[in-house]
């Protein structure tokens, strides 16, 4: 699959792992989109190095979608996480001054 096909890819999972992801969104539909397309490209390689996942060459082969929104999944948690940890703390020090 061509590059061009995992970012089409990577969008579309990057909007669909959003609405899966439990929380705040708190991140804009740029970050979405990036976040996607990694995760998608993550999802791939993690099906193909890894898993040993053969079926993933083809744009409409179900295991290439479900890897790509895994992938972008959880990019996204780990992205939530980080961006949460980071805006807790500057509140709470914020209130102890």
């Amino acid at each position: 699959m061509g590059i061009i096909a995992w970012i089409i890819l990577g969008l579309v999972a990057g909007l669909v792992a959003r609405m899966l992801v439990p929380g705040k969104d708190s991140q804009g539909l740029i970050i979405t989109f990036v976040l996607g397309v990694a995760g998608a490209l993550l999802g791939g390689f993690v099906a193909t190095q890894v898993l040993h996942v053969a079926g993933i060459q083809g744009f409409f082969n179900l295991s290439t979608w479900v890897c790509a929104i895994l992938g972008a999944a959880v990019l996204l948690l780990g992205y939530n996480l980080i961006i949460g940890r980071r805006s807790s703390g500057r509140t709470g020090r914020a209130g102890r001054r």
